[in-house]
Protein backbone atom coordinates (compact mmCIF):
# COMPACT_ATOMS: atom_id res chain seq x y z
CA UNK A 1 0.00 0.00 0.00
CA UNK A 2 1.27 3.36 -0.97
CA UNK A 3 0.84 6.10 1.40
CA UNK A 4 0.93 10.34 0.51
CA UNK A 5 3.83 12.06 2.40
CA UNK A 6 4.04 15.58 2.10
CA UNK A 7 6.05 17.52 -1.12
CA UNK A 8 8.60 19.82 -0.78
CA UNK A 9 6.09 22.48 -1.67
CA UNK A 10 3.36 21.05 1.31
CA UNK A 11 6.35 21.29 4.05
CA UNK A 12 7.77 24.52 3.43
CA UNK A 13 6.31 26.63 0.74
CA UNK A 14 7.52 26.77 -2.71
CA UNK A 15 9.90 29.68 -3.53
CA UNK A 16 8.35 30.07 -6.74
CA UNK A 17 6.64 33.16 -8.54
CA UNK A 18 4.22 31.16 -10.66
CA UNK A 19 2.38 28.21 -10.05
CA UNK A 20 0.02 26.96 -11.66
CA UNK A 21 -3.73 25.16 -10.47
CA UNK A 22 -5.76 23.71 -12.46
CA UNK A 23 -4.21 25.05 -15.79
CA UNK A 24 -4.05 28.60 -14.85
CA UNK A 25 -1.33 30.21 -14.08
CA UNK A 26 -0.40 32.31 -10.18
CA UNK A 27 1.58 35.31 -11.24
CA UNK A 28 1.43 37.31 -8.22
CA UNK A 29 4.42 37.27 -5.87
CA UNK A 30 4.43 35.57 -3.03
CA UNK A 31 2.10 36.79 -0.10
CA UNK A 32 2.60 36.57 3.85
CA UNK A 33 -0.27 35.03 5.13
CA UNK A 34 -1.38 34.74 9.18
CA UNK A 35 -4.03 32.69 9.80
CA UNK A 36 -5.82 33.21 13.23
CA UNK A 37 -7.94 30.28 14.41
CA UNK A 38 -9.70 29.64 17.95
CA UNK A 39 -10.34 25.63 17.33
CA UNK A 40 -8.58 24.89 14.23
CA UNK A 41 -11.31 25.08 11.73
CA UNK A 42 -8.70 26.84 8.90
CA UNK A 43 -5.74 24.10 8.70
CA UNK A 44 -6.35 23.06 4.99
CA UNK A 45 -7.09 26.23 3.34
CA UNK A 46 -3.62 27.52 4.86
CA UNK A 47 -2.17 24.41 3.60
CA UNK A 48 -3.71 24.93 0.20
CA UNK A 49 -2.08 28.64 0.09
CA UNK A 50 1.21 26.84 1.28
CA UNK A 51 0.87 25.04 -1.82
CA UNK A 52 0.12 27.72 -3.65
CA UNK A 53 3.82 29.15 -2.85
CA UNK A 54 2.72 31.50 -0.26
CA UNK A 55 4.37 32.43 2.93
CA UNK A 56 1.98 31.11 5.69
CA UNK A 57 2.43 31.26 9.88
CA UNK A 58 -0.66 29.52 11.73
CA UNK A 59 -2.39 30.05 15.00
CA UNK A 60 -4.29 28.40 17.19
CA UNK A 61 -5.77 29.16 20.41
CA UNK A 62 -7.16 26.03 21.76
CA UNK A 63 -4.67 23.52 23.62
CA UNK A 64 -6.17 20.57 22.68
CA UNK A 65 -6.17 21.28 18.79
CA UNK A 66 -2.09 22.79 18.60
CA UNK A 67 -1.11 19.88 17.08
CA UNK A 68 -3.86 19.97 13.87
CA UNK A 69 -2.03 20.49 10.67
CA UNK A 70 1.67 20.31 12.27
CA UNK A 71 3.61 19.29 9.97
CA UNK A 72 1.47 20.57 6.69
CA UNK A 73 1.51 24.39 7.84
CA UNK A 74 4.02 26.34 9.55
CA UNK A 75 2.78 26.79 13.28
CA UNK A 76 3.47 29.82 15.36
CA UNK A 77 2.53 30.42 19.73
CA UNK A 78 1.69 34.00 19.42
CA UNK A 79 -0.26 35.51 16.37
CA UNK A 80 -0.19 38.91 17.35
CA UNK A 81 4.09 39.42 17.21
CA UNK A 82 3.80 38.26 13.60
CA UNK A 83 0.81 41.02 12.45
CA UNK A 84 3.72 43.27 11.34
CA UNK A 85 5.23 40.51 8.94
CA UNK A 86 1.58 39.56 7.63
CA UNK A 87 0.75 41.18 4.18
CA UNK A 88 -3.09 40.02 5.14
CA UNK A 89 -4.33 38.13 8.23
CA UNK A 90 -7.33 35.38 8.02
CA UNK A 91 -9.66 34.85 10.97
CA UNK A 92 -11.83 31.79 10.73
CA UNK A 93 -14.65 32.22 13.18
CA UNK A 94 -16.60 34.25 15.07
CA UNK A 95 -16.70 34.59 19.12
CA UNK A 96 -15.05 37.47 19.22
CA UNK A 97 -12.61 37.40 16.06
CA UNK A 98 -14.80 40.05 14.31
CA UNK A 99 -13.79 42.71 16.81
CA UNK A 100 -9.86 41.61 16.40
CA UNK A 101 -10.53 41.73 12.87
CA UNK A 102 -12.45 45.30 12.76
CA UNK A 103 -9.46 46.68 14.95
CA UNK A 104 -6.49 45.12 12.34
CA UNK A 105 -8.31 47.03 9.47
CA UNK A 106 -8.94 50.48 11.86
CA UNK A 107 -5.31 50.02 11.90
CA UNK A 108 -4.67 49.28 7.79
CA UNK A 109 -4.39 45.92 7.58
CA UNK A 110 -5.48 43.86 4.96
CA UNK A 111 -7.79 41.34 6.77
CA UNK A 112 -10.05 38.86 6.41
CA UNK A 113 -12.61 38.56 8.79
CA UNK A 114 -15.77 39.61 10.35
CA UNK A 115 -17.19 42.84 12.49
CA UNK A 116 -18.84 42.74 15.83
CA UNK A 117 -22.22 43.21 14.26
CA UNK A 118 -21.73 40.09 11.43
CA UNK A 119 -20.73 37.94 14.38
CA UNK A 120 -23.48 39.37 16.24
CA UNK A 121 -25.56 37.85 13.44
CA UNK A 122 -24.59 34.22 14.01
CA UNK A 123 -23.39 34.00 17.58
CA UNK A 124 -27.02 35.48 18.63
CA UNK A 125 -30.26 33.51 16.99
CA UNK A 126 -32.70 36.71 18.18
CA UNK A 127 -30.68 39.28 17.05
CA UNK A 128 -30.19 37.34 13.33
CA UNK A 129 -33.52 36.75 13.07
CA UNK A 130 -35.28 40.57 14.00
CA UNK A 131 -32.15 41.64 11.51
CA UNK A 132 -33.66 39.64 8.74
CA UNK A 133 -36.89 40.92 9.35
CA UNK A 134 -36.00 44.63 9.53
CA UNK A 135 -34.29 44.27 6.11
CA UNK A 136 -37.67 42.56 4.84
CA UNK A 137 -36.75 39.30 4.99
CA UNK A 138 -40.15 36.88 6.34
CA UNK A 139 -38.64 35.02 8.85
CA UNK A 140 -40.28 32.31 10.97
CA UNK A 141 -42.57 32.69 14.46
CA UNK A 142 -39.52 31.93 17.56
CA UNK A 143 -39.44 32.95 21.03
CA UNK A 144 -36.41 33.02 22.93
CA UNK A 145 -35.41 31.81 26.43
CA UNK A 146 -33.28 31.68 29.32
CA UNK A 147 -35.18 29.01 31.66
CA UNK A 148 -36.11 25.77 30.64
CA UNK A 149 -39.07 25.78 32.98
CA UNK A 150 -40.69 28.32 30.87
CA UNK A 151 -40.36 27.00 27.53
CA UNK A 152 -41.59 23.77 28.73
CA UNK A 153 -44.57 25.86 30.23
CA UNK A 154 -44.48 27.57 26.44
CA UNK A 155 -44.82 24.32 25.14
CA UNK A 156 -47.21 22.58 27.01
CA UNK A 157 -49.68 26.00 26.06
CA UNK A 158 -48.88 25.87 22.21
CA UNK A 159 -48.28 22.60 21.41
CA UNK A 160 -46.70 22.49 17.97
CA UNK A 161 -43.42 20.51 15.85
CA UNK A 162 -40.30 23.10 16.94
CA UNK A 163 -36.74 23.17 16.53
CA UNK A 164 -34.74 24.09 19.92
CA UNK A 165 -31.78 26.20 19.28
CA UNK A 166 -29.01 26.80 21.07
CA UNK A 167 -27.49 30.24 21.01
CA UNK A 168 -23.82 31.06 21.22
CA UNK A 169 -20.95 28.84 21.64
CA UNK A 170 -23.95 26.02 23.05
CA UNK A 171 -24.85 26.08 19.42
CA UNK A 172 -21.24 24.68 18.46
CA UNK A 173 -22.84 21.38 20.53
CA UNK A 174 -23.97 20.23 17.42
CA UNK A 175 -25.83 17.46 18.88
CA UNK A 176 -28.03 19.60 20.51
CA UNK A 177 -29.70 21.48 18.04
CA UNK A 178 -32.89 19.41 18.28
CA UNK A 179 -35.97 19.06 15.70
CA UNK A 180 -39.17 18.21 16.64
CA UNK A 181 -41.29 15.59 15.28
CA UNK A 182 -44.42 15.26 17.43
CA UNK A 183 -47.54 17.32 16.68
CA UNK A 184 -48.47 17.43 19.93
CA UNK A 185 -45.03 18.77 20.79
CA UNK A 186 -43.97 16.00 23.88
CA UNK A 187 -40.72 15.06 21.80
CA UNK A 188 -39.86 18.40 22.93
CA UNK A 189 -41.16 18.76 25.88
CA UNK A 190 -39.12 15.91 26.70
CA UNK A 191 -35.53 17.10 25.53
CA UNK A 192 -36.38 20.55 27.40
CA UNK A 193 -36.61 18.30 30.40
CA UNK A 194 -33.76 16.74 29.71
CA UNK A 195 -31.36 19.67 29.08
CA UNK A 196 -33.02 21.27 32.17
CA UNK A 197 -31.17 18.30 33.96
CA UNK A 198 -27.96 18.13 32.02
CA UNK A 199 -26.73 21.41 29.93
CA UNK A 200 -28.67 24.36 32.09
CA UNK A 201 -25.08 25.48 32.99
CA UNK A 202 -23.91 25.33 29.01
CA UNK A 203 -26.86 26.69 26.98
CA UNK A 204 -28.10 29.66 28.95
CA UNK A 205 -29.74 31.22 26.02
CA UNK A 206 -31.75 29.23 23.40
CA UNK A 207 -34.64 29.43 20.75
CA UNK A 208 -38.04 27.75 20.11
CA UNK A 209 -38.39 28.13 16.50
CA UNK A 210 -41.88 26.98 14.79
CA UNK A 211 -40.84 24.00 12.07
CA UNK A 212 -41.85 23.99 8.86
CA UNK A 213 -41.67 21.53 5.83
CA UNK A 214 -39.94 21.97 2.91
CA UNK A 215 -36.58 22.26 1.24
CA UNK A 216 -33.55 23.06 3.28
CA UNK A 217 -31.01 25.03 1.26
CA UNK A 218 -28.58 27.68 1.54
CA UNK A 219 -27.03 30.44 -0.54
CA UNK A 220 -23.64 32.61 -0.03
CA UNK A 221 -21.07 34.52 -1.45
CA UNK A 222 -17.91 36.43 -0.75
CA UNK A 223 -17.49 40.55 0.60
CA UNK A 224 -15.25 42.48 -0.67
CA UNK A 225 -16.21 45.17 2.25
CA UNK A 226 -18.42 46.91 -0.80
CA UNK A 227 -20.61 44.35 -2.43
CA UNK A 228 -20.95 40.81 -3.26
CA UNK A 229 -18.24 39.05 -5.82
CA UNK A 230 -20.57 36.56 -8.25
CA UNK A 231 -21.40 34.31 -8.88
CA UNK A 232 -23.00 32.83 -5.52
CA UNK A 233 -22.67 29.64 -4.34
CA UNK A 234 -25.89 27.29 -3.38
CA UNK A 235 -24.94 24.53 -0.88
CA UNK A 236 -27.42 21.50 0.45
CA UNK A 237 -25.92 20.32 3.57
CA UNK A 238 -26.00 16.87 5.06
CA UNK A 239 -25.99 16.88 8.90
CA UNK A 240 -27.29 13.55 10.27
CA UNK A 241 -24.65 10.99 11.05
CA UNK A 242 -26.01 8.33 8.52
CA UNK A 243 -27.35 7.62 5.42
CA UNK A 244 -30.96 8.13 4.53
CA UNK A 245 -31.04 11.31 7.21
CA UNK A 246 -31.16 9.03 10.57
CA UNK A 247 -28.90 9.73 13.59
CA UNK A 248 -28.02 12.16 15.98
CA UNK A 249 -27.27 15.70 14.45
CA UNK A 250 -23.36 16.62 13.39
CA UNK A 251 -21.99 19.69 12.36
CA UNK A 252 -21.79 18.12 9.32
CA UNK A 253 -21.35 14.63 7.23
CA UNK A 254 -21.22 16.24 3.66
CA UNK A 255 -22.43 19.36 1.54
CA UNK A 256 -23.05 19.58 -2.51
CA UNK A 257 -22.63 22.54 -3.58
CA UNK A 258 -22.49 24.63 -6.90
CA UNK A 259 -22.33 27.69 -8.36
CA UNK A 260 -25.09 30.64 -10.24
CA UNK A 261 -25.40 34.03 -11.45
CA UNK A 262 -27.64 35.88 -8.52
CA UNK A 263 -30.86 33.63 -8.15
CA UNK A 264 -34.11 34.45 -6.56
CA UNK A 265 -32.97 32.72 -3.33
CA UNK A 266 -29.91 35.29 -3.26
CA UNK A 267 -31.94 38.50 -4.10
CA UNK A 268 -34.32 37.79 -1.41
CA UNK A 269 -32.01 37.15 1.25
CA UNK A 270 -28.43 38.02 1.46
CA UNK A 271 -28.84 40.41 -1.56
CA UNK A 272 -30.62 42.23 0.81
CA UNK A 273 -27.87 42.60 3.22
CA UNK A 274 -25.19 44.23 0.82
CA UNK A 275 -25.37 48.05 2.03
CA UNK A 276 -25.21 47.00 5.58
CA UNK A 277 -22.16 44.58 5.30
CA UNK A 278 -20.89 47.28 3.02
CA UNK A 279 -21.02 49.89 6.27
CA UNK A 280 -19.48 47.40 8.63
CA UNK A 281 -16.63 46.66 5.73
CA UNK A 282 -17.15 42.58 6.51
CA UNK A 283 -14.75 40.67 4.50
CA UNK A 284 -15.04 37.25 4.04
CA UNK A 285 -18.04 34.92 2.95
CA UNK A 286 -21.05 34.63 4.62
CA UNK A 287 -23.77 32.21 4.50
CA UNK A 288 -27.58 32.01 5.25
CA UNK A 289 -29.26 28.63 5.35
CA UNK A 290 -32.99 28.65 4.55
CA UNK A 291 -36.50 25.95 4.31
CA UNK A 292 -38.10 27.08 1.20
CA UNK A 293 -41.20 25.65 0.03
CA UNK A 294 -43.83 26.76 -2.52
CA UNK A 295 -44.95 29.74 0.03
CA UNK A 296 -41.92 31.18 0.53
CA UNK A 297 -38.28 31.43 1.78
CA UNK A 298 -37.40 31.38 5.81
CA UNK A 299 -34.16 32.37 7.05
CA UNK A 300 -33.17 29.65 9.15
CA UNK A 301 -29.75 31.15 10.13
CA UNK A 302 -26.63 33.01 9.13
CA UNK A 303 -22.82 31.52 8.97
CA UNK A 304 -20.97 34.89 8.93
CA UNK A 305 -17.87 33.23 8.37
CA UNK A 306 -16.38 30.56 6.47
CA UNK A 307 -18.32 27.11 6.83
CA UNK A 308 -16.44 23.97 7.26
CA UNK A 309 -16.24 21.85 5.29
CA UNK A 310 -17.78 23.97 3.01
CA UNK A 311 -14.57 26.40 2.09
CA UNK A 312 -12.61 22.97 1.51
CA UNK A 313 -15.38 22.26 -1.23
CA UNK A 314 -14.97 25.55 -2.72
CA UNK A 315 -11.47 25.92 -2.80
CA UNK A 316 -12.18 22.71 -5.06
CA UNK A 317 -14.45 24.17 -6.98
CA UNK A 318 -12.41 27.49 -7.38
CA UNK A 319 -9.75 28.08 -10.73
CA UNK A 320 -8.48 31.16 -9.35
CA UNK A 321 -6.20 30.11 -6.63
CA UNK A 322 -7.61 30.91 -3.41
CA UNK A 323 -4.31 32.56 -1.92
CA UNK A 324 -4.78 35.69 -5.02
CA UNK A 325 -8.24 35.68 -4.48
CA UNK A 326 -8.22 36.18 -0.85
CA UNK A 327 -5.60 38.69 -1.01
CA UNK A 328 -7.18 41.04 -3.42
CA UNK A 329 -10.23 40.53 -1.36
CA UNK A 330 -8.75 41.72 1.92
CA UNK A 331 -7.32 44.69 0.28
CA UNK A 332 -10.50 45.74 -0.82
CA UNK A 333 -10.72 44.98 -4.52
CA UNK A 334 -12.75 43.43 -7.06
CA UNK A 335 -10.81 39.51 -7.43
CA UNK A 336 -12.47 37.85 -9.99
CA UNK A 337 -13.58 34.43 -9.06
CA UNK A 338 -13.50 31.41 -11.96
CA UNK A 339 -15.09 28.61 -10.87
CA UNK A 340 -15.74 24.57 -12.53
CA UNK A 341 -18.77 24.32 -13.64
CA UNK A 342 -21.32 21.10 -12.53
CA UNK A 343 -21.58 20.00 -9.53
CA UNK A 344 -18.92 19.55 -6.23
CA UNK A 345 -19.44 17.30 -3.36
CA UNK A 346 -17.90 16.95 -0.18
CA UNK A 347 -17.61 14.06 2.05
CA UNK A 348 -16.33 13.73 5.31
CA UNK A 349 -14.14 10.90 7.01
CA UNK A 350 -14.82 10.24 10.65
CA UNK A 351 -14.07 8.40 13.63
CA UNK A 352 -14.85 7.65 16.97
CA UNK A 353 -16.35 9.30 18.96
CA UNK A 354 -17.85 11.70 16.71
CA UNK A 355 -20.31 13.26 16.97
CA UNK A 356 -19.96 13.06 20.79
CA UNK A 357 -16.91 14.14 22.90
CA UNK A 358 -15.36 11.19 25.53
CA UNK A 359 -11.84 11.85 25.63
CA UNK A 360 -11.21 7.96 26.38
CA UNK A 361 -12.89 6.58 23.80
CA UNK A 362 -10.83 9.20 20.82
CA UNK A 363 -7.81 8.35 22.97
CA UNK A 364 -8.30 4.29 22.62
CA UNK A 365 -9.77 3.96 19.18
CA UNK A 366 -8.57 7.23 17.11
CA UNK A 367 -6.08 9.41 18.52
CA UNK A 368 -2.55 9.06 16.43
CA UNK A 369 -3.81 6.65 14.07
CA UNK A 370 -2.39 6.51 10.61
CA UNK A 371 -4.04 7.41 7.20
CA UNK A 372 -3.26 4.86 4.55
CA UNK A 373 -3.80 5.66 0.79
CA UNK A 374 -3.66 2.31 -1.68
CA UNK A 375 -2.72 4.42 -4.18
CA UNK A 376 -2.23 8.60 -4.72
CA UNK A 377 -5.71 10.45 -4.14
CA UNK A 378 -7.01 13.79 -5.76
CA UNK A 379 -9.64 15.97 -3.49
CA UNK A 380 -7.89 15.30 -0.25
CA UNK A 381 -8.64 18.40 2.06
CA UNK A 382 -7.33 18.21 5.76
CA UNK A 383 -9.22 18.35 9.12
CA UNK A 384 -7.84 17.24 12.42
CA UNK A 385 -4.62 15.58 10.73
CA UNK A 386 -0.86 16.11 11.22
CA UNK A 387 2.22 14.88 9.27
CA UNK A 388 5.00 13.26 10.99
CA UNK A 389 8.14 11.53 9.06
CA UNK A 390 5.53 11.87 6.13
CA UNK A 391 3.13 9.64 8.06
CA UNK A 392 -0.44 11.40 7.88
CA UNK A 393 -1.46 10.75 11.62
CA UNK A 394 -5.09 11.79 13.15
CA UNK A 395 -4.58 14.37 15.93
CA UNK A 396 -7.12 17.28 17.66
CA UNK A 397 -9.98 15.67 19.90
CA UNK A 398 -13.00 15.40 17.54
CA UNK A 399 -12.75 12.62 15.09
CA UNK A 400 -12.88 14.70 12.50
CA UNK A 401 -10.18 13.71 9.83
CA UNK A 402 -10.70 14.35 6.32
CA UNK A 403 -12.54 15.96 3.57
CA UNK A 404 -12.55 14.11 0.32
CA UNK A 405 -14.22 16.20 -2.74
CA UNK A 406 -15.26 15.50 -6.33
CA UNK A 407 -16.82 17.47 -8.94
CA UNK A 408 -18.74 16.52 -12.06
CA UNK A 409 -20.91 17.96 -14.96
CA UNK A 410 -24.01 15.61 -13.02
CA UNK A 411 -24.64 15.23 -9.34
CA UNK A 412 -23.68 11.54 -10.68
CA UNK A 413 -20.83 11.98 -11.90
CA UNK A 414 -19.78 14.04 -8.65
CA UNK A 415 -20.51 11.38 -6.81
CA UNK A 416 -19.32 8.44 -8.56
CA UNK A 417 -15.65 10.76 -8.38
CA UNK A 418 -16.00 11.59 -4.84
CA UNK A 419 -16.72 7.44 -3.44
CA UNK A 420 -14.23 6.09 -5.84
CA UNK A 421 -11.24 8.42 -4.04
CA UNK A 422 -12.94 7.33 -0.69
CA UNK A 423 -12.46 3.37 -1.56
CA UNK A 424 -8.52 4.08 -1.84
CA UNK A 425 -8.18 5.65 1.64
CA UNK A 426 -7.92 3.87 4.91
CA UNK A 427 -8.06 4.70 8.67
CA UNK A 428 -9.44 2.22 11.46
CA UNK A 429 -12.81 2.70 12.63
CA UNK A 430 -13.92 5.08 9.96
CA UNK A 431 -17.08 6.10 8.85
CA UNK A 432 -18.86 8.22 6.40
CA UNK A 433 -22.11 8.89 4.74
CA UNK A 434 -22.32 6.91 1.22
CA UNK A 435 -25.42 9.60 0.20
CA UNK A 436 -24.23 12.53 -0.14
CA UNK A 437 -26.44 14.04 -2.79
CA UNK A 438 -28.94 11.84 -2.91
CA UNK A 439 -31.28 14.18 -1.82
CA UNK A 440 -30.78 16.76 -5.01
CA UNK A 441 -32.78 14.18 -7.16
CA UNK A 442 -36.21 15.16 -5.00
CA UNK A 443 -35.20 18.50 -3.59
CA UNK A 444 -34.14 20.03 -7.13
CA UNK A 445 -37.35 19.09 -8.77
CA UNK A 446 -39.24 21.52 -6.25
CA UNK A 447 -36.60 24.00 -6.26
CA UNK A 448 -36.74 24.81 -9.99
CA UNK A 449 -40.80 24.43 -9.68
CA UNK A 450 -40.90 26.68 -7.51
CA UNK A 451 -38.67 29.58 -9.25
CA UNK A 452 -36.25 29.84 -6.13
CA UNK A 453 -32.83 28.74 -8.48
CA UNK A 454 -34.24 31.19 -11.40
CA UNK A 455 -31.47 33.53 -12.57
CA UNK A 456 -32.47 36.98 -12.23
Amino acid sequence: MAQISATNNQKGGLNLKEVKKNGVARTMNPKKFLFVSIDGLIGDIAWQIVKEGHEVKYYIENPEDKEVTQGFVPMIDDWKKEVDWADVIVFDDVLGQGKKAQKLREQGKFVVGGTPYTDQLEDDRSFGQEELKKHGVPILPYKEFTSFDDAIQFMKNNPGRYVIKPSGQAQNIKGLLFIGEEEDGKDVIQVLDDYKKAWAKKIPVFQLQKRITGVEVAVGAFFNGKEFIYPVNVNFEHKKLFPGNLGPSTGEMGTVVFHSDPNRLFNSTLKKFESKLAEEGYIGYIDINCIVNSNGIYPLEFTSRFGYPHISIMQESMITPIGDFLYELARGDKPQLKVKSGFHIGVRLVVPPFPFTDKETFEVKSKDSLIYFKKPVDGVHLEDVKLVNGEWIITGNSGVVLIVCGSGQTLKQAQNQVYSRIKNIMIPHMYYRTDIGDRWYEDSDKLHNWGYLREL
